[in-house]
């Protein structure tokens, strides 16, 4: 099992990509959460199998069609098993 924390940058505010990082984790079966940051970025945690946070991963290097991903960074953490579905913070 696999925790990590990463950072979207580019045009990924407004553009409806946590709704769709949300669908596509619970379509990997993680769990964690996605949330804008006032700086412009997404901001989210990954739990779950490794294959799948690596396949989460890669879909946030793309994100939704509206979007333009610049850079994503990630930090793996301990993984914690903490949460019990993937939701997205205000």
């Amino acid at each position: 099992m696999k925790r990590v924390h990463a950072y979207i940058s580019g045009r990924v505010q407004g553009v409806f990509f946590r709704a769709e990082a949300q669908r596509a984790a619970k379509g990997f079966n993680l769990t964690g959460w996605v949330r804008n940051i006032a700086d412009g970025r997404v901001e989210a945690v990954f739990e779950g199998e490794d294959e799948n946070v690596d396949e989460m991963l890669k879909w946030c290097h793309i994100g939704p069609p509206a979007a333009r991903v610049e850079d994503v960074l990630t930090e793996e953490e301990p993984y914690t098993g903490e949460f019990r579905d993937f939701s997205i913070k205000y």
